[in-house]
């Protein structure tokens, strides 16, 4: 029993990583269905943009209140403003909004495929001579790894935003300082980090829900089970993921001095 469920999952694993490998390879071979693609970034990017935008305020928000208490208690309370720039831009904004994402996007991918599978629409496009990874699969991940960036970008604002709000009532920070201390405790190294995760947790959460989508089986009750497998698993994978992404860019930026 536990050997055959080794094997399921080593499986697993081996058609998720060739599922990477033929997207990554196909990205840009003909036919493109760009029209599909911009389809995907209105859905995926817009359509995520309310959740982002909502959760990066009360995140910068909250931030604030928890870090500010200390900084005054030294005598320092224009501190709090570098501390949530920098806490915003290299790990908490790319890693929180790209799980919210992951919450919205893998399950509605997983859903959409699986349900395509069990209706045998995929089996349709094959007969019909379409390729299912350029139709469905590219279009996909192409649009989450551009938007996801954009969110990024989007909600480390808006939770500096939500920490300027918080600071002027609670701690009466002047909103200049605020900025101007968010602003320069930003370097490139810092930037660098926080945009370079967006793309590769777009392309894991994507494609995670584009694997559960084309392997569900059972049914709608098996459209159900992927699209929990798909939340569950991109979740994970980001969490897994961020520490070596955190690492290796950490490490380019003491080799290159940034």
């Amino acid at each position: 029993m536990l050997n055959d469920l080794l094997k399921e999952k080593i499986l697993a694993v081996q058609e998720f990583t060739l599922l990477g490998w033929r997207t990554m390879r196909n990205v840009l071979a003909r036919p493109r269905y760009l029209t599909d693609t911009f389809a995907q970034m209105d859905l995926i990017g817009v359509g995520s943009l309310p959740i982002v935008v909502l959760a990066s305020f009360f995140i910068g928000a909250v931030l604030v209140l928890q870090i500010a208490d200390q900084f005054v208690r030294f005598g320092s309370p224009g501190l709090t403003g570098d501390v949530v720039s920098l806490a915003l831009v290299r790990e908490i904004g790319p890693v929180v909004i790209a799980l919210l994402v992951s919450g919205r996007v893998s399950s509605g991918i997983a859903s959409e495929l699986g349900s395509m599978l069990v209706s045998e629409q995929i089996d349709a496009m094959r007969a019909l001579g379409t390729d299912p990874l350029k139709k469905l699969v590219i279009p996909r991940v192409v649009a989450t790894v551009l938007m996801l960036p954009l969110l990024t970008i989007i909600g480390d604002f808006v939770g500096l935003v939500g920490g300027v709000v918080v600071s002027n009532f609670v701690i009466r920070l002047n909103p200049t300082q605020y900025w101007t201390r968010a602003y320069m405790a930003i370097e490139f190294g810092d930037a660098l980090q926080g945009l370079v995760k967006p793309f590769v947790f777009g392309f894991i959460l994507s494609l995670v829900g584009c694997y559960y989508g084309l392997t569900a089986r059972g049914g709608t009750q098996g459209v159900g089970r992927a699209t929990t497998q798909a939340v569950v698993t991109a979740s994970v994978l980001i969490l897994v993921v961020n520490l070596f992404v955190t690492k290796v860019v950490l490490r380019l930026n003491e080799v290159m001095g940034w």
